[in-house]
């Protein structure tokens, strides 16, 4: 009898003490979800204060913008779009898809036996 008892309070106790612990693992994700977000805040953060500064305005200007200052003389080197002298091994090919298509057109044309 007692081990009857027994029995029925451990699977009484059984449910609870499950989903006491999915609960704990969810708020250990949940914590490090939330250690990581305010990690990135703070480099959000870090990053906009130095983006206030003239100098790193300035900077970002001339990089992004191709800006430079009235007594400074810009170039920009502007790169051929096809390399000259190609190799006579090298052929103008058709693109992937043209090749597995023809290949399919020439599959279906043959019988097999």
């Amino acid at each position: 009898m007692l081990a009857i008892v027994l029995c029925a309070i451990a699977l009484t106790l059984a449910y609870p003490v499950r989903e006491y612990i999915a609960e704990q693992q969810q708020i250990d994700q949940l914590a490090a979800a939330n250690a990581h977000l305010a990690a990135q805040v703070r480099h959000m953060r870090a990053e906009a204060r130095s983006l206030n500064s003239p100098a790193v305005i300035a900077q970002e200007a001339r990089d992004d913008l191709h800006m430079c200052f009235p007594s400074q003389t810009c170039y920009e080197v502007i790169l051929p779009a096809k390399p000259h002298g190609r190799s006579a091994g090298t052929s103008t090919t058709s693109p992937w898809y043209g090749r597995l298509w023809q290949s399919v057109k020439e599959a279906d044309g043959k019988p097999t036996r």
